[in-house]
């Protein structure tokens, strides 16, 4: 599976907004992240006079992430097999309802650190199911080759709610106390829900057959580990997101503790990062063009690890808020570059899932790096800690040398592509009969075998990632230059959507180029498992 290159043709930063649809849920996204912010700032607050104040307050990220952790890619399934945008709507309700019920809890005074942890944990229920969904539409609301500045504006709604939402959280809670920015934040979900009520999604053609959530998690989970450069940008996004976590988690003990600042001015830090990371969001087409993924990332990460390590042992305002900003900017500069990669690595019929996947690593190493963070500054205070991190960001910078994310300039095409015939059948099988055995024998002239190998072996991932569960080549020993391509598939029903549903065009490139080292007509065999006890 080759990786995916910028787009030849340059695509303008805004090219997303001609879409009404993309800038109305765009601007929805952004007041809701506003409300997000302001929350997570009020919720700190509520905390930083504690004992043990590092730990709950690193466990305030860990109540908002864990959730996305454990639920994520369940719903991700969910995503590919309901409607997106009716479970949009349900779940952004349900965060609105309970951020009503925090709102209200805090005004009674009844919001201890345990309540306030246990609602934060719902809210990130919430944000679980929503995550794949608003993922996996973005090929829905704007060209594909616009899906990178697509990428680069959501993550400038998040950093730019970061800069602002963080600033007003600030103010607001000094003059009015968390309470009222616990409010704003349950009515900003009303905005996303709205705003998803108003889009009118095009019905689908319902070409696509229904699947059982199990067997549709195992197809799901099977796409990615038989895809290298999907486990590619997962890898480097783990590497990316586990240190990077402990500034955003330790810095309100660093703003408390080391520079003494009240909220308002923790609001002013979290916005020096957030104005830093609008300003690397709006550069980050032409960043993207001149220097490409893996340098942007190398970048980022060098960028976030002196950051860290300068805001962990400097005392100095001024200077914490130049290196935050600065910092800022290599945030998107990762977050987009991972995030558009390996949004364009999925067809449609396994986005959703595909994507829960890269965002159960993204939050899950956020939510294991806050702990860990937290952990390792009660151990080692919260400067060691940050030099910890920063020693880890500068590995992950180094490590691009030799784990990059682009192996070449190969664009792929997964347009869908029914090319395969239909299977030939005496009696139609029950769509539960199976496992499904299929056979395909190839003659390989001995001068062509070293290139069939790794061709016939980009095929077998082929296989495995549209829904075969095992893949293997035999030789044959009674025919000469005769090798046997061997797959499973868990059913009848599952071995029809790969005829119909799940093969793209690059899957058929991938067959042309084993085609090109073989003579002769290929033999299809398809084999049924017989119940012996029948």
């Amino acid at each position: 599976m080759t990786t995916v290159s910028v787009p030849a043709t340059p695509v303008r930063s805004l090219a997303p907004f001609a879409s009404t649809v993309f800038r109305a849920l765009w601007i929805a996204q952004l007041v809701s992240n506003l409300g997000t912010w302001m929350q997570v700032v009020g919720a700190q607050w509520l905390l930083v006079d504690e004992p043990n104040a590092a730990l709950l307050v690193s466990l305030v990220q860990t109540a908002s992430t864990l959730p996305v952790v454990l639920m994520v890619v369940p719903a991700g399934v969910l995503a590919d097999l309901v409607d997106r945008r009716r479970l949009l709507i349900v779940s952004e309700s349900a965060m609105a309802v309970v951020a009503a019920i925090l709102t209200v809890s805090t005004a009674l005074g009844q919001t201890t650190p345990m309540v306030l942890l246990l609602l934060l944990f719902l809210v990130g229920c919430g944000q679980a199911l929503s995550l794949p969904i608003w993922q996996a539409i973005q090929p829905e609301l704007v060209p594909r080759e616009q899906i990178p500045a697509a990428s680069a504006l959501n993550g400038l709604s998040v950093n730019g709610a970061r800069a602002v939402g963080p600033a007003i959280a600030g103010v607001f809670v000094a003059l009015a106390g968390p309470t009222f920015v616990f409010g704003v934040n349950a009515v900003s979900f009303l905005a996303t829900v709205a705003a998803v009520i108003w889009w009118r999604r095009p019905k689908s053609d319902d070409a696509m057959p229904h699947e059982r959530p199990f067997a549709a998690l195992a197809a799901g989970l099977r796409y990615v580990r038989s895809g290298p450069a999907v486990r590619r940008v997962l890898l480097r996004s783990l590497l990316f997101i586990i240190p990077s976590s402990a500034l955003w988690s330790l810095l309100p003990v660093v703003a408390r503790g080391e520079l003494g600042l009240s909220s308002s001015g923790y609001g002013l830090l979290l916005a020096a990062l957030g104005i830093g990371a609008v300003a690397g969001g709006l550069g980050f087409s032409v960043m993207r063009r001149r220097w490409g993924a893996t340098w942007m990332l190398a970048v980022s990460a060098a960028l976030f690890g002196i950051a860290t390590l300068v805001a962990g042992v400097v005392q100095q305002l001024a200077l914490v808020l130049l290196v935050l900003f600065v910092a800022g900017i290599g945030w998107p500069m990762a977050l987009s570059t991972l995030n558009s990669m390996i949004l364009l690595m999925f067809p449609a019929w396994v986005r959703a899932r595909g994507m829960s996947v890269y965002t159960l690593v993204f939050m899950g190493g956020q939510a294991i790096g806050s702990l860990l963070w937290g952990a390792v500054a009660a151990m080692l205070g919260t400067a060691g800690a940050m030099a910890v991190a920063a020693v880890l960001l500068g590995f992950c910078a180094v490590s691009t040398l030799w784990w990059p994310v682009e192996q070449d300039a190969a664009d792929f095409d997964l347009t869908p592509l029914a090319y395969w015939p239909e299977p030939y059948a005496v009696s139609a099988p029950e769509p539960d009969d199976g496992p499904v055995l299929v056979l395909r024998r190839y003659d390989v002239p001995p001068e062509a075998a070293a290139g069939f190998f790794p061709a016939v072996a980009r095929a077998g991932r082929s296989r495995q990632r549209t829904g075969a569960m095992e893949w293997r080549l035999y030789r044959d020993i009674g025919v000469a230059d005769r090798y046997v391509e061997a797959f499973v598939v868990r059913s009848w029903e599952e071995h029809l959507s790969q005829h119909r549903t799940r093969l793209t065009v690059l899957d058929q490139d991938i067959e042309h180029q084993v085609a090109q080292y073989t003579v002769g007509t290929d033999e299809i065999t398809h084999l049924i498992a017989v119940d012996e006890t029948l």
